[in-house]
């Protein structure tokens, strides 16, 4: 008997498409998050929106806002399922420096990325961004639109 291969899922939970189109990502930081069972089985049922959401530093410490994980409806009847709940993010002390730092000394954002699976654990790909103006984001729309354009015409000479 051939033994039981194990399933392969895809790594990737989730990725914020808007956070590129409105910042310029200048660094990336990889972050442990703090998660609930429940929140666990709710993400590999890829229950999650998290495009309005952000990173806050307070005290000195990491915090994930706006993610919504929606429960299961299998969820336990002895948990309360907050899915709009704050969660801590998990940071080497030197990152979270450079981190602080950055947002207070020089004006950048810390905006969620990316959520995906390394191993058993879900990890939060961190971006260190400014904020891009109309026309950074009319320049971007135009990059992006040639790029289409000179695949087509590329596909259309090939044949």
């Amino acid at each position: 008997m051939a033994k039981a291969e194990k399933k392969q899922r895809d790594p990737v939970i989730a990725v914020n498409k808007r956070a590129r189109f409105d910042y310029h990502i200048d660094e990336h930081f990889e972050a442990g998050l703090v998660l609930e069972g429940w929140e666990v089985k709710s993400l590999r049922d890829g229950r999650i929106n998290f495009g309005e959401s952000y990173a806050l530093l307070k005290d000195g410490e990491a915090w994930l806002f706006g993610a919504q994980i929606s429960p299961l409806i299998s969820a336990s009847t002895h948990v309360v399922a907050d899915k709009m709940r704050n969660r801590k993010l998990l940071l080497h002390k030197i990152e979270l420096d450079r981190l602080i730092g950055a947002v207070e000394r020089k004006g950048y954002t810390v905006i969620p990325l990316k959520l995906y699976w390394k191993g058993n654990r879900v990890k939060v790909d961190l971006g260190l961004a400014k904020g891009k103006k109309l026309h950074d984001k009319r320049e971007t729309e135009k990059e992006r639109d040639w790029q289409r354009d000179k695949a087509r015409i590329m596909a259309e000479r090939n044949r």
